[in-house]
């Protein structure tokens, strides 16, 4: 019987360890969502007002030992904002260096949901990637998964990217930018949502998306046939969109229910 090689592909990451006795009870005060028992969860270092700071991959390493993955350019803001808030908690916030790869297969690793198939993250191992980096953002969008930079930034509200489900625990004890989230969960609504967009060509971000000539949202991240953009509700799944000048329609992302 043939073996298949799994799909192999490098992700950027930046990494931050909170190690000592207070760790995971400190994580729980900071974090949207609880440190898990074992292996790893997603969750947000939010504001107070809840805006995302960082989106996080939390990784149980040991009892009093975390590992916090987050985008390259997060790792110093993440650490800062974690040691500011510390005070007399019992932990180290200190960076690490790792290397990161994604090996598309129920393998051992820590499992990493962002691009709407089993994967797990592993780190520190030498492998030859099969995937270049556009055909990982392809899978990325496809997933409707937000990054920081685009569909993440101080004007979205993690319930507009689709974050609640996965980072965010509505169970938990108290963290920055609670209020807000739960307010917004249990009494309100979001007036518009991250979707995948069937497009032609690959329009740039901030691109207005139309329908019946009214701006109803906005492109954020695009690769060739597809993209993510905020777009409001109230658009009916079947509309006739209109983004750069072609017409566009919802699909539905890669993975999702």
């Amino acid at each position: 019987m043939a073996t298949v090689t799994p799909a192999v592909a490098r992700r950027p990451r930046a990494y931050v360890r909170v190690q000592g006795p207070d760790a995971v009870e400190f994580l729980n005060r900071m974090l949207s969502n609880d440190v898990p028992e074992t292996g790893s969860a997603d969750a947000l270092l939010l504001t107070a007002k809840a805006r995302v700071i960082a989106p996080l991959l939390v990784w149980r390493r040991g009892e009093d030992d975390v590992l916090l993955l987050t985008e390259p350019e997060l790792g110093e803001v993440v650490r800062a904002q974690l040691t500011r808030m510390r005070f007399a908690a019992k932990c180290a916030v200190e960076r690490e260096e790792h290397s990161s790869a994604i090996v598309f297969a129920a393998s051992d690793g820590i499992p990493n949901r962002d691009y709407g198939r089993p994967a797990v993250e592993v780190l520190d191992v030498d492998v030859e990637p099969t995937l270049g980096d556009d055909e990982l953002e392809r899978l990325r969008v496809e997933a409707a998964t937000p990054r920081f930079g685009r569909e993440l930034d101080d004007r979205v509200l993690p319930a507009e990217a689709g974050l609640e489900e996965r980072a965010i625990s509505f169970s938990k004890g108290c963290y920055p930018g609670q209020e807000p989230v739960a307010r917004q969960h249990f009494r309100g609504k979001v007036n518009r949502r991250l979707r995948v967009l069937e497009v032609e060509g690959t329009p740039e971000p901030e691109t207005p998306v139309l329908h019946a000539g009214k701006d109803v949202g906005r492109v954020t991240s695009s690769v060739p046939g597809l993209a993510l953009a905020y777009v409001r509700v109230s658009v009916p799944e079947e509309a006739a969109l209109e983004v750069g000048g072609a017409v566009a329609r919802l699909h539905w992302p890669t993975g999702r229910p």
